[in-house]
C-alpha cells in the first residue's frame, strides 16, 4: 500500500479513540514484548516507543482478525498473511475486551456492514429509503436490493 509519510505522522497525532500503554510483541520469530504507546485513530493502529512523539509504525485495520488470546492478550493477524500476528497484552481483562471491540469496530468494512444493515432494516419498515435525502439513492452502490435481508456478520473478522 501506498501512503504519505507526513500525512500519516499526521494522523497519528489527531485525537484517538483509544490509547494505552500496551505490551506488544510483533510478528518476526523471536520478538519479544516491549512496552509500546499504542494509538487508534480512525482505522490505523499507531505504535510509539513510550519516549518518543512519532510513531514506529502503524497497522491498517482492514483485512485482518482480531482475537483475544486469553485473558489479558489479544492478537492482530492480516488475513492474507495469517501466520504474521502482531500480540498485544493489556494490564487486564477488561482492558482486552475494550480493545478488541474498538478495534474490530474502527475497520471501514465494520461500519459498511452496519450500514448496509441499518439502511435495509430502515427500508423494510418505512418502504423508503433513509440515504435518499442526501441524494444517495444508487442501490447497487450499498449493495442493497429490495427483498435482500443483510445481517452482520462475525465481527471477530474484519
Amino acid at each position: 500500500m501506498r501512503f504519505n509519510e507526513k500525512e500519516l505522522v499526521s494522523l497519528s497525532r489527531q485525537p484517538s479513540e483509544k490509547a494505552a500503554e500496551l505490551g506488544m510483541r510483533g510478528p518476526k520469530k523471536g520478538d519479544v514484548v516491549k512496552k509500546r504507546l499504542v494509538k487508534l485513530v480512525v482505522n490505523f493502529l499507531f505504535y510509539f516507543r513510550t519516549d518518543e512523539e512519532e510513531p514506529i509504525g502503524a497497522l491498517l485495520l482492514e483485512q485482518c482478525r482480531v482475537e483475544k488470546e486469553d485473558g489479558q492478550s489479544f492478537s492482530v493477524a492480516f488475513l492474507d498473511e495469517a501466520e504474521r500476528k502482531y500480540l498485544f497484552e493489556c494490564d487486564s481483562e477488561e482492558q482486552c475486551v475494550e480493545w478488541v471491540d474498538a478495534i474490530i469496530k474502527a475497520s471501514y468494512e465494520f461500519m459498511r456492514k452496519n450500514l448496509i444493515f441499518y439502511r435495509t432494516e430502515i427500508h423494510r419498515l418505512t418502504g423508503k429509503d433513509p440515504l435518499e435525502q442526501y441524494g444517495i439513492s444508487d442501490e447497487t452502490r450499498f449493495q442493497v436490493s429490495n427483498g435482500l435481508q443483510v445481517t452482520p456478520r462475525d465481527t471477530s473478522s474484519l
